[in-house]
């Protein structure tokens, strides 16, 4: 099993990304031009963590990767994500282009399995940018 990791541009936060694949309309996906070339291991119970303000803040499990032509005529990709967004351990991340693969090891916990879970958003994002989650 593999991870991927990909900024969620526009999104200001959790909520925010929540509420924009919601309205999208259908099932949440991520448009990108490159496809992983370890796709089997992506599909192998692999999720997409996101980036948003410079946190890692949450995943979705990938259940499909799909290539497809753009609008212009080149080569694109869909990752198809499963509905449920599951909040994780806030961590730092600096901004980088497109998506990285990420190790299982080094993936953020579930916040659902902590009793951090309950705790505002913004209070989670703060102690986590202080390294306290």
């Amino acid at each position: 099993m593999l991870h991927l990791i990909k900024l969620a541009v526009g999104a200001e936060s959790l909520e925010h990304l929540e509420r924009l694949q919601r309205d999208a309309g259908g099932p949440p996906v991520v448009r990108t031009r490159s496809a992983p070339r370890r796709r089997e291991e992506v599909l192998a119970g692999g999720s997409i963590y996101r980036v948003i303000t410079g946190l890692i803040l949450c995943r979705q499990r990938i259940l499909d990767i799909e290539s497809v032509e753009r609008p212009d005529g080149s080569n694109g990709t869909l990752i198809l994500l499963d509905d449920t967004i599951v909040p994780v351990e806030p961590r730092p991340a600096r901004p980088f282009q497109g998506w990285r693969y990420l190790d299982p090891k080094e993936a953020p916990r579930d916040l659902e399995t902590r009793a951090f879970a309950q705790l505002p958003a913004s209070l989670s994002r703060e102690l986590g940018r202080l390294g306290l989650l």
